[in-house]
């Protein structure tokens, strides 16, 4: 059975959230006080794996705002509200149960049960706390048809029931006392049932009530302690007092295999010691390898006598400690004192994978799973999310962190906003009010947005500016001269830049050495430079491979294929070329005879010579302008290029071409 849509109204922040779809995964995205966590919650107490958790409470949920509703209810003028309305669709293995027992699908006996396969139920529930469904679409004559013709009645007792409603079919098993078999009363129930109520009620009662998929919710408050007192653990699983942090921790020690009661009563060292090694082979084998941020741990147990000392609630009976060992260092610690991060991943690990492990039908609900993750971290927990969880499970999680959106699935998020929390809500309609759910991103707000942007973001550093092969240059100008003029040398036969490589500008040399680091700490890319050489920019030059950001043959200067120690691209052409270009593009006359003499590379010299000569009409000397101009008007430039040019950048290009494949 499948969750296809929600809709909640009257639970805390919630009036009306309006009807949304749910996927395979659900990313419900908002900023804080938005609503995300009120809607998981109301949604968790339609079917909680918990039952205990599933009742609504008017004075805790019920929204303040709408203070006659208790008045109302207690005084017959209102019914209890709804809370949550959810449609699942029924699937193939939902609806041959349902027709092994009340219609064929074949039309053997007759038409099935169930009128069309497209099916879908509603579950609803509110704060009388108790489940009601709708929706199904029931032939009653044919299931009525169905049941009669399978019980194995005599012929002549079959045709007369055939031939009776549902009720009339009561007063023939009343009066023929030879019909008071198991089969007959069996058959006698369920007709009672449908004449009673429907046979929808009847199919949901016996059929798909147990089908339905029930809730999981975790949120930070579920994490493990990583230690207890198991005599209290025991005392509170059999109160049913359970804490949340308990869960985790019971599951963890069900999958590892262990039992509590032979944990408190072990009377063989060897024994407890071989079980908890089995605990520990079984746990760093199942759960660790898919915490990818360290992958050097190991579980370890440590299960003994209370002492006077230990903490709180664990100064009698028997203890156990969880720790994880880093083999790398040969140092443990205990588990409740690693980061947040990882005792939430290992804690919902520990007891999802129990839960798995039973086999049970679950939708899982996550209220900001991992918060406390480093961005890459989040990264592999949305891939587990989609390798590992969605295979089994539908997926319905909340976040505020771009990281935790994924931007080739934008269609699985939902917006949710709460415009009554903003200072200037004091217009808004009754309608308007409260939490609300869309896909709109055109009546979402900045805020709401913000998450969605910030991936978008990122997802186009990904994919747009970062290639396998990735070449890191200064500025647009060394992109506009580096196309313009590969393109000329392929169009003369001889070899350009391959097209395998990204070129990036990071907008000036200060930036080189962190947009390196930041694409070089991605392993499989390969990234090289060609940047500018001046005196003052050596030593961040030098780091760039001294620091092992890259390898040495990876950073190229221009100055490498010139006569100068010092060049920027501009000089890889003849100065008189490059002053035509200068000229063209600003309308000047500037010769060489015009520069002063010193520094090597031609653009400072221009900078120079314009501050004592600026430029008519208020224009500004700036580098990027000739290079659009030269990209522009190559057609009628080209044949001012001469060899010795040209040949500079074919250097250049074969140097990062000879590196491709090789980072």
């Amino acid at each position: 059975m499948k969750l296809t849509k929600v809709h909640i109204t009257a639970f805390q922040s919630i009036q009306d959230s309006t009807e949304f779809k749910i996927d395979d995964v659900t990313c419900l995205v908002g900023k804080n006080e938005s609503g995300k966590t009120a809607l998981l919650k109301a949604l968790y107490r339609l079917n909680p794996i918990n039952a205990e958790d599933g009742n609504f409470n008017v004075t805790n949920d019920y929204p303040r705002t709408k203070v006659r509703y208790r008045k109302d209810v207690k005084a017959e003028r209102r019914d209890p509200a709804q809370v949550v309305q959810a449609t699942y669709a029924l699937e193939q293995d939902d609806i041959a149960a349902v027709q092994k027992v009340f219609g064929p699908k074949c039309l053997v006996f007759g038409p099935k049960c169930l009128k069309d396969e497209a099916q879908t139920v509603t579950l609803c529930k509110g704060y009388s706390n108790k489940l009601a469904f709708k929706g199904l679409n029931v032939d009653t004559e044919a299931t009525l048809s169905h049941l009669v013709r399978a019980a194995g009645l005599p012929e002549t007792i079959t045709e007369n029931l055939l031939a009776k409603k549902a009720q009339d079919m009561m007063e023939i098993f009343e009066s023929a006392e030879y019909l008071h078999t198991d089969d007959s009363n069996q058959l006698k129930d369920k007709i009672r049932r449908i004449s009673e109520s429907s046979a929808s009620d009847l199919i949901f009662d016996e059929i798909l009530r147990d089908r339905i998929p029930k809730f999981l919710y975790f949120d930070e408050y579920y994490q493990m302690k990583g230690q207890d007192n198991l005599n209290a653990l025991k005392n509170r699983e059999a109160a049913n007092q359970l804490e949340d942090s308990d869960y985790p921790l019971l599951g963890l020690i069900d999958l590892a295999g262990l039992d509590l009661d032979e944990l408190i009563n072990s009377t063989r060292t060897q024994d407890l010691i071989a079980e908890l090694e089995d605990a520990e082979n079984e746990l760093t084998e199942t759960i660790l390898p898919s915490w990818s941020q360290n992958q050097h741990l190991r579980m370890k147990f440590d299960i003994r006598q209370a002492l006077p000392d230990d903490p709180p609630g664990m100064t009698s009976g028997m203890n156990i400690w969880g720790r994880v060992e880093n083999t790398k260092h040969n140092v443990s610690t205990l588990l409740g004192t690693r980061s947040r991060g990882f005792v939430w991943f290992f804690s919902f690990l520990a007891w999802y994978s129990k839960l798995r492990q039973d086999g049970k039908n679950l939708i899982l609900l996550l209220d900001e799973p991992g918060l406390s993750l480093h961005a890459k971290a989040q990264e592999d927990l949305l891939r587990y999310f989609e390798e590992e969880l969605k295979p089994h499970h539908q997926l319905i999680y909340t976040t505020h962190s771009p990281f935790m959106i994924d931007p080739k699935r934008f269609d699985r998020v939902r917006i949710v906003q709460d415009l009554s929390i903003k200072s200037t809500s004091d217009d808004l309609s009754d309608e308007q009010q409260g939490t609300k759910v869309t896909t709109e991103v055109l009546e979402a707000t900045a805020d709401s947005l913000f998450p969605l942007q910030g991936a978008l973001g990122y997802d186009l550093y990904q994919t747009l500016f970062i290639g396998p092969n990735n070449l890191v240059v200064e500025g647009v100008s060394d992109l506009l001269y580096i196309q313009t003029i590969s393109d000329l040398l392929q169009k003369k036969g001889k070899k350009g830049l391959s097209s395998d490589w990204t070129i990036t500008p990071v907008g000036g040399s200060n930036k080189v050495p962190t947009f390196v680091a930041l694409i070089g700490a991605q392993s499989q890319l390969n990234v090289a430079v060609l940047i500018d050489s001046q005196r003052r920019d050596q030593q961040k030059i030098e780091n760039l491979y001294k620091k092992k950001l890259l390898k040495k043959n990876q950073v190229l200067t221009y100055a490498d294929f010139v006569t100068s120690i010092e060049a920027d691209i501009e000089d890889m052409f003849d100065v008189e070329f490059y002053l035509q270009l200068v000229n063209n593009t600003f309308e000047i006359c500037l010769t060489a005879g015009n520069l002063p003499a010193g520094p090597p590379r031609i653009v400072k010299r221009i900078e120079q010579y314009m501050q004592d000569n600026p430029l008519p009409n208020g224009k500004t000397f700036n580098h990027y302008r000739p290079a659009l101009y030269f990209s522009m008007n190559i057609e009628s430039l080209k044949s001012k290029l001469d060899e010795p040019q040209l040949d500079r950048f074919q250097k250049a290009f074969d140097a990062l071409n000879a590196l491709l494949g090789k980072g």
